[in-house]
């Protein structure tokens, strides 16, 4: 489910804030489906979890924040250049 969130949010919004927190939707749904299948249940009963599936989305984390950070970095450079947000008026204005 939040990985359709993210997808709608990518497809319909035209703002660049916007595309980039879907980005990060998408991100955390990744992350989400690492933890979640990274459990699974043994044959006497016992859950057990893997810790490759954790310290994956440790790593996916750092990384995404550090992404994350360079997107807002462009998004603001973009929106002092040429002061709008529209990702449709910056295609039209061909850097």
């Amino acid at each position: 489910m939040l990985y359709a969130v993210g997808v709608y949010c990518l497809v319909t919004k035209r703002n660049m804030i916007k595309l980039v927190i879907g980005i990060e939707i998408l991100a955390n749904a990744a992350n989400l489906s690492f933890i979640a299948l990274s459990t699974r249940l043994s044959p006497e009963g016992v859950l057990s979890v893997d810790p490759l599936g954790h310290s994956f989305v440790v790593i996916s984390i750092a990384i995404g924040g550090s992404i994350i950070a360079v997107a807002l970095a462009m998004v603001v450079s973009a929106y002092r250049h040429y002061k709008t947000l529209d990702v449709r008026e910056l295609k039209r204005l061909k850097w």
